[in-house]
């Protein structure tokens, strides 16, 4: 292929010459543009069809005849300056364009055998690629139904998960519209209390006009007796800074002690096992009060106490320390089958928590809720559990938790220390507004307890930040 298309590309290269030295042989240059022409055409519909062949000779072969082009353009260039020259041979070169018509002659018949041949190898190289074809087809066909098997494979595994999940989902919902239920009734007990408030206080207003003349002779007095508070306030200001480092002193000895009674309660723990297994009348042993812990009616402030504020944080509400109950470790002696298996776990959990241990309560309040959720002590357990959230500094949870003492357990004690808790973590999360909003709730909903005392002070503190 290669030397023949040399050849075509050297006569082609000779007509040029002819054209270019016989510029007076009009009709002979007219039938070689028609030669060239045809030759061109028939080109032109071979390259279509060589297109995968020209490509490979591109790469190895087109650089070579580039550059005998060249030189032969360069050769052209020169031939066009001597062409004045070749004036006076133009009667000889006749002769030679007699031989030219003959080489274009033979030109015609070879190109087309050649066009022939072309054609039988591009039908042959058309069947090679259809086959080709066929064979990429079937494959692409087994890769199809593949693919679908494996679409319908994750589509029902897809399809099942999708079903637990909007059946967890659908559980969820109904418990939501359980715990929407209960607040609805909460809101409208709450609206009744509103509306006597309101009674209320249209009494009031009446009794306020009454005295606000003793509350002008009174302020009078007042800023005489602030003055003395202020300076009495520095000084309780200081002896607590004191009696703090104090307690930390004591803290520490605390914990040793604690370690010590952990392990004479142990050994107490199995002596009881021995003694109520036994027919015989109970024997007295002595239990240390160290982890006798509040029962159902125990006060309101433990989670408060417990879980407190650094005087820092009070008023941003970022950083939390766990100060654990300083308790007297006196003994007292208590009956070996008086506690219940309930109040027994709840202590020794309770303890976990006196101890620091804030991972064992809280997995120790979460087994004790699964297992005792009718118990007395189950409000106490789940205020506890949000104590545990809190002093790992998971406020988020330990919001949930309080919202759980609430909502599941209305008439409980420990209701008012559970939305003032929840107040602190608001505010260890920096949202004031919800803050304010449970640091109200304490103040109307229970007045008359301590909690409220400090809700008050926690909204007189938000307010002096503002």
């Amino acid at each position: 292929m290669t030397s023949q298309l040399r050849t075509a590309y050297g006569m082609l290269l000779g007509i040029a010459v002819g054209t270019l030295l016989l510029p007076g042989c009009v009709a002979q240059q007219s039938d070689l543009k028609k030669a060239e022409k045809d030759l061109q055409q028939q080109l032109s519909q071979t390259r279509a069809r060589q297109s995968q062949e020209i490509s490979t000779l591109r790469e190895h072969e087109l650089p070579q005849l580039r550059g005998e082009l060249e030189k032969a353009l360069h050769q052209a260039r020169e031939l066009q300056n001597k062409q004045e020259d070749f004036k006076h041979r133009s009667a000889q070169l006749e002769q030679q364009t007699k031989k030219l018509e003959q080489l274009a002659t033979k030109l015609e018949t070879d190109s087309s055998t050649r066009y022939l041949w072309m054609q039988k190898s591009f039908e042959t190289q058309d069947a090679k690629v259809s086959a080709r074809l066929d064979e990429l087809s079937k494959a692409m066909e087994a890769l199809k139904k593949e693919v679908i098997d494996v679409v319908q494979r994750t589509n029902e595994g897809l399809a099942k998960r999708v079903d637990v999940k909007l059946d967890g989902h659908q559980k969820e919902l109904m418990e939501h519209q359980n715990k929407i239920e209960q607040i609805s009734q909460k809101f409208t007990q709450f609206n009744q209390a509103l509306t006597g408030f309101r009674e209320a206080l249209t009494g009031l207003n009446d009794r306020v006009g009454e005295h606000e003349q003793t509350a002008k002779q009174l302020t009078s007095r007042i800023e005489a007796d602030s003055k003395t508070t202020t300076t009495h306030a520095e000084d309780v200001n200081r002896s607590v800074i004191s009696i703090t480092k104090a307690l930390e002193a004591v803290g520490k000895k605390v914990t040793v002690r604690l370690d010590e009674q952990d392990n004479r309660i142990d050994a107490l723990a199995k002596t009881l096992e021995q003694v109520s297994n036994r027919p015989a009348p109970l024997q007295q042993v002595h239990k240390p009060t160290q982890h006798s812990l509040p029962g159902p009616d125990e006060p309101t402030l433990g989670g408060v106490d417990t879980a407190k504020l650094s005087p820092g944080s009070e008023a941003t509400g970022s950083a939390t320390t766990i100060v654990p109950p300083q308790e007297s470790l006196k003994f007292e002696p208590v009956q070996a089958s008086a506690d219940p298996p309930d109040r027994i776990r709840y202590e020794r959990v309770l303890g976990q928590f006196r101890d620091g241990d804030l991972e064992g309560a809280r997995q120790g309040f979460t087994g004790f809720l699964d297992d005792y959720p009718n118990s007395n002590l189950a409000p106490n357990a789940r205020f506890w559990l949000g104590e545990s959230y809190f002093g790992k500094k998971e406020f988020q949870r330990a919001i949930d938790a309080y919202d759980k003492v609430e909502i599941d357990y209305p008439g409980s004690e420990k209701v008012p220390a559970a939305i003032l808790k929840k107040g602190y973590a608001y505010l260890a999360l920096k949202d004031r507004k919800r803050a304010s909003s449970a640091f109200k709730q304490v103040v109307t909903l229970y007045p008359k307890t301590t909690e409220a005392g400090k809700a008050s002070d926690k909204l007189a503190q938000l307010k002096e930040v503002r």
